[in-house]
């Protein structure tokens, strides 16, 4: 395999990954996860509650610092805005498929099939205005950082370009989705995205390590150093 054909093969890889994990989190958004704590954290009580969203989107972001630490801020913000758009599509063919006629022997019925693909109106705006700006803030931190660094200390630019754009990504959800579209109570609000960044939080640590996976196997592959700062 040539160095283009491996170069595309990892290139395709991410930027599917990417998708995939974008698009789960839209299917999955609609069940709520409850984390028991074995201690109270402050506003948000013995237990974590967060959408199942959470697990699959922060899988975008592992994806999108790989792209990257491999490829340059430009091509990721690339990746970004269109997967932005390919929000609306994904959405269009759901609310489309939700609109046609269902079988009389159907195994999932219209109210259940409507429920879990279908989003609520401050969902859907919570959640694309949440993507638009915390993806881009992650990419132009990341290669900011890298920039600061000279191209050194991989977890530091992964760490801190993941978790503030995660804070940023909770806090503008939470606000859009909950207490300007359902009426949630502020101190209700707060909770909730206290939860929330404190597991994201948590994945943002933990992907480190992939991180380093990932960009160094493509890396010895690819038989490259890293790409200029943008």
């Amino acid at each position: 395999m040539s160095s283009e054909d491996t170069l595309g093969v990892t290139q395709v890889s991410l930027v599917a990954l990417f998708i995939t994990a974008l698009v789960t989190a839209q299917v999955t958004a609609s069940k709520v996860l409850a984390f028991d704590l074995p201690v109270s954290l402050p506003l948000a009580g013995d237990a974590l509650i967060l959408p199942g969203a959470a697990v699959a989107y922060a899988v975008t972001f592992l994806a999108t610092d790989c792209y990257t630490e491999l490829y340059g801020r430009r091509p990721a913000q690339v990746i970004v805005n269109v997967g932005f758009a390919m929000n609306f599509v994904f959405l269009g063919l759901a609310w489309l498929t939700i609109g046609l006629p269902i079988a009389p022997n159907s195994p999932v019925g219209q109210a259940q099939f409507s429920t879990v693909i279908g989003s609520s109106t401050g969902i859907v705006a919570g959640s694309l205005l949440a993507y638009l700006v915390s993806q881009n803030w992650d990419v132009l931190v990341f290669e900011r950082l890298r920039s600061y660094t000279d191209g050194e200390a991989l977890w530091l630019r992964n760490i801190a370009s993941t978790a503030s754009s995660q804070l940023i990504d909770t806090v503008l959800f939470v606000t859009v989705a909950f207490v300007l579209f359902q009426g949630v109570p502020l101190d209700v609000a707060v909770g909730l995205m206290v939860g929330q960044y404190v597991f994201k939080l948590g994945i943002a640590l933990l992907d480190t390590p992939f991180v380093y996976a990932i960009v160094g196997a493509v890396r010895r592959r690819e038989r490259v150093g890293p790409v200029a700062a943008d």
